[in-house]
């Protein structure tokens, strides 16, 4: 076998979407390690896997995709991301599963199916309302860790022939949801095509995705990783539904991830008629600038300006010999550091309240990831908020620290140090 037929990585030719291949280039960040590959302690990190990272747009339906995609069992078999008990999220979840039960009329008893379900936090808020719920993670410990807890998921990967099975087994769904999954699938139009087939006549598919608008706007360069395939808005999700024998009915913003789209879509046969939302905000996109190349130059010169003035402000700090630590160790905080070519010389280390996180090394950045309780009995004079989409519940909760004289660093959209004269 030869070494290109073991590579992981793939690049992308079509686009996912509408098949065309006219590609405006965005960025590029080079060859990065996989943003969820946390590594355990060890001597020598010589054979960290890397893989290209950059992002095209797609001038037909202006997709933004990763030039390349990486082979989903790498990804996803053994996963580190587990849903965030974040007070943010958690009152997030309960509003989604309140929003899709009553603005769609959703019976009782109704089956409710999630791919990429996780832990299962989010179908236990549909099972509060008294919905049927199913899980399907390829996670395989995630999905464990779900069913043991009393939500049942399939460990497997959501497809066209899944769909065909819960279908046979367990009756067709009122409610397919895809919360910040959907944009880690590559052969999007399998999945349009399963979910049409899995719904009932009259039933609805919701999905929640970072709103490429919003990206552009506030320079959220971070959420490009390699598990982060596309970056859609909704006018890009109306070519792809249509194509697909759906359309969407409805769309709602939501401020979690920094931005997001929550987009209801039903089959093209189903009676449900448009909301004015879905003719808003795809106007919102044309008026914008969303489909001139001009939009997308811009935000790589923004993205360049933080690559050159976020380094030297963390490293001028360590040289006044201040202690500067990562606040969070999401997988966008591992982008940010591998572009900003941030490592354990200059951060000391960061604080997870992830349990599988703990005791490991933030990838690429090599830097010791600790518990909340490390950080509070060692605490650094700065900290790089790489969680900076819960900035404010962060540093609310962290008033006390702020309050004896520590502060943090926010990267995006423009690095800034914040003080507790700033709360």
């Amino acid at each position: 076998m030869s070494e290109e037929s073991r590579d992981p990585a793939r690049q992308v030719e079509a686009c996912r979407v509408c098949g065309g291949a006219d590609w405006q280039e965005v960025v590029s960040f080079g060859p990065l390690p996989l943003a969820n590959s946390y590594l355990d302690p060890a001597d020598s990190f010589d054979d960290e896997p890397r893989h290209p990272l950059g992002v095209v747009s797609c001038r037909s339906c202006r997709l933004m995709s990763l030039t390349h995609t990486v082979d989903p069992e790498v990804l996803y078999r053994r996963y580190f991301y587990v849903t965030s008990d974040s007070e943010t999220i958690t009152r997030h979840m309960r509003a989604i599963a309140e929003l899709c039960v009553g603005r769609f009329a959703m019976p009782r008893g109704g089956l409710v199916v999630e791919m990429g379900s996780n832990t299962g936090q989010q179908l236990a808020a549909f099972r509060d309302l008294g919905m049927e719920i199913l899980g399907v993670d390829p996670a395989r410990d995630l999905a464990a860790i779900a069913t043991g807890s009393g939500v049942e998921t399939l460990p497997d990967f959501f497809s066209a022939a899944t769909a065909a099975r819960i279908a046979k087994e367990y009756g067709r769904a009122r409610l397919v949801l895809g919360r910040h999954v959907f944009a880690h699938i590559d052969d999007v139009g399998d999945i349009v095509r399963g979910v049409r087939e899995l719904l009932e006549p009259e039933g609805v598919f919701a999905i929640e995705v970072p709103y490429a608008l919003d990206m552009l706007e506030h320079n959220e360069f971070d959420t490009i990783y390699h598990e982060h395939l596309s970056y859609y808005a909704v006018s890009t999700l109306s070519t792809l539904f249509e194509r697909h024998g759906m359309r969407i009915v409805d769309v709602e913003r939501a401020a979690v991830h920094g931005g997001s789209i929550i987009v209801f879509a039903g089959r093209d046969d189903a009676s449900w008629q448009e909301r004015p939302a879905v003719a808003e905000l795809r106007r919102l996109e044309r008026d914008s600038g969303f489909f001139d190349d001009a939009t997308y130059t811009a935000f790589a010169g923004r993205v360049e300006h933080i690559r050159k003035t976020l380094p030297p402000l963390v490293r001028g700090l360590v040289a006044d010999g201040l202690r500067v630590a990562g606040y969070g160790a999401p997988a966008k905080g591992n982008t940010l550091l591998g572009v900003c070519g941030l490592g354990s010389d200059d951060l000391e280390f960061c604080v997870d309240t992830t349990d599988l996180k703990q005791g490991k090394l933030q990838p690429g950045a090599h830097i010791p990831i600790h518990s909340p309780a490390y950080g509070a009995q060692h605490p650094p004079d700065v900290y790089l908020l790489l969680a900076w989409n819960y900035a404010e519940e962060i540093l609310r909760k962290e008033r006390a620290f702020l309050e004896s004289g520590g502060r943090f660093i926010v990267p995006v959209p423009e690095p800034r140090i914040v003080s507790a004269e700033d709360l």
